[in-house]
């Protein structure tokens, strides 16, 4: 007998929360709170207010949406139903620019970490980054079931200490720490909601498996909204904490803000929050390169590209899987140590697609006074964001 080649229905509710949870906390909460607060001081915790608010808005509008058309790779399919096939070729390209570009930027971001652990041989380091790309494509080819299980542990490895920090600086809190509490200009607030928004991005990854998730669309509607409010108790609870216990001000001067405030706790702090931060990158490698292979392959068997398309016995897009792993180490050899420069990319290419996310929301439901709003206010937020990107480089 025979066994046809398909996506295998493997992984359940903790698999899709784990994988959006990878893909959403990675590397940005490592850094972004000490840069948001050297902007906008202890006001900061607004711009993380108000991102959470956009990126819940962009959520349940990806929700709503891909209910109605629902496919493993979900962006080709759901695009090109509301908005053609032109648009959509664009949007999923890209959203699969941005998605290689940060894979490379969460292994440049490790490559950091082992540099700062006294490791200062360039070409040593861009090899074990290439290596961490590598083992995590071979294990996506492996199957989705074991890749899914593995994101189970990093995800649980990076977040319980991120909960634990939060909640021993809750003692060293100092109400005078949060003022001034607005010392920024409007323009400063602007861009600091610009920047925290990278920390957000990737939760979309919980809801590209839905031909290999066991319990159909209710199940990727309940991981998004479990990665969403996970995300966002994590991120309002420890920079409340990370404010309140440091303050703005050594916040904004320390390079590495967490392994500050786990000074306050522990006296190998640089060390613990490292071990910590790598944890966190590789979750989050793993997960992107999940997503990416999936998109790639469901726009790749919809443009009829052949050998892209094919899946293995186990159901893995093997051609699909190489691609990505080729791509993202060559952009690790020409930008290896330019964190920033990928980061930009990956979030600048992310937010058409979300905008076009909530417009598919507000078209499909029309009328639903309910989404449309909601849409409404996701598409609204993003461009916003979108535009004020390429706004501030002239301020």
């Amino acid at each position: 007998m025979v066994t046809r080649k398909g996506y295998r229905k493997s992984i359940g509710l903790a698999d899709l929360v784990s994988l959006g949870l990878g893909g959403t906390i990675g590397s940005g909460i490592f850094i972004v709170p000490g840069i948001a607060v050297g902007i906008a001081g202890s006001s900061s915790i607004i711009a993380w207010l108000f991102a959470s608010l956009s990126v819940s808005c962009v959520m349940y509008s990806l929700a709503k949406a891909s209910s109605r058309y629902l496919a493993t790779g979900a962006f080709f399919y759901l695009f090109a139903k509301v908005f053609g096939k032109r648009i959509s070729i664009s949007l999923v390209f890209l959203y699969l620019v941005s998605s290689v570009f940060g894979i490379s930027t969460i292994a440049s971001g490790i490559g950091q970490y082992i540099f700062s652990f006294g490791f200062h041989d360039i070409n040593l380091i861009l090899m074990v980054e290439i290596s961490i790309i590598i083992v995590f494509c071979l294990l996506n080819i492996k199957g989705l079931y074991l890749s899914a299980k593995i994101e189970i542990i990093l995800t649980i490895a990076k977040i319980s200490p991120l909960i634990i920090l939060s909640i021993l600086l809750l003692p060293f809190l100092n109400e005078s720490n949060f003022y001034p509490f607005y010392p920024a200009s409007s323009f400063d607030f602007l861009k600091t909601i610009v920047i925290v928004y990278w920390s957000f991005t990737g939760f979309e990854i919980a809801a590209l498996f839905s031909d290999e998730t066991k319990g159909g669309q209710k199940i990727v509607y309940r991981s998004l909204k479990i990665v969403i409010g996970i995300t966002i108790f994590i991120y309002i609870f420890l920079n409340f904490s990370l404010i309140g216990s440091v303050g703005s001000y050594i916040l904004a001067n320390s390079p590495a803000p967490l392994a500050t405030a786990y000074g306050l706790i522990l006296k190998e702090s640089n060390i613990v929050i490292g071990l910590i931060g790598i944890i966190a990158m590789l979750s989050a490698i793993n997960a992107y390169i999940v997503g990416t292979t999936r998109v790639l392959q469901n726009i790749s068997y919809q443009l009829g590209f052949q050998i892209l398309k094919e899946l293995t016995f186990s159901g893995s897009p093997l051609a699909a899987t190489m691609t990505v792993a080729i791509i993202t180490s060559i952009l690790l050899l020409f930008f290896s140590n330019q964190f920033e420069e990928l980061a930009s990319i990956s979030v600048i290419t992310i937010l058409l697609p979300y905008f076009f996310v909530c417009l598919s929301a507000y078209k499909i439901f029309f009328d639903d006074y309910k989404t449309k709003i909601i849409a409404s206010f996701g598409a609204f937020s993003v461009f916003a964001i979108f535009a004020l990107y390429f706004v501030i480089p002239f301020f």
